[in-house]
């Protein structure tokens, strides 16, 4: 239980992180409106999290079914 509260942790906290690059950041923070900079921001966040959020199903369905296995043997 502690190990899935740690994860979720770092979950939450990868949204508040800023995951521009710094060629990036410069780019977008020449501009006067900073949505264009939050969107690419956002964009960033959400590409990098799906993956951990996938392998993290995956790691959890093979979990329990082991699991599921021992428990009947």
């Amino acid at each position: 239980m502690k190990r899935f509260l740690l994860t979720v942790l770092f979950i939450v906290v990868s949204f508040v992180a800023n995951a521009q690059c710094a060629m990036c950041r410069a780019v977008l923070e020449s501009e006067t409106d900073n949505s264009m900079a939050e969107g690419v921001n956002n964009g960033i966040i959400y590409l990098a999290a799906i993956p951990y959020l996938l392998m993290g199903g995956l790691i959890w369905f093979i979990y329990k079914s082991r699991k599921k296995a021992n428990k009947g043997a």
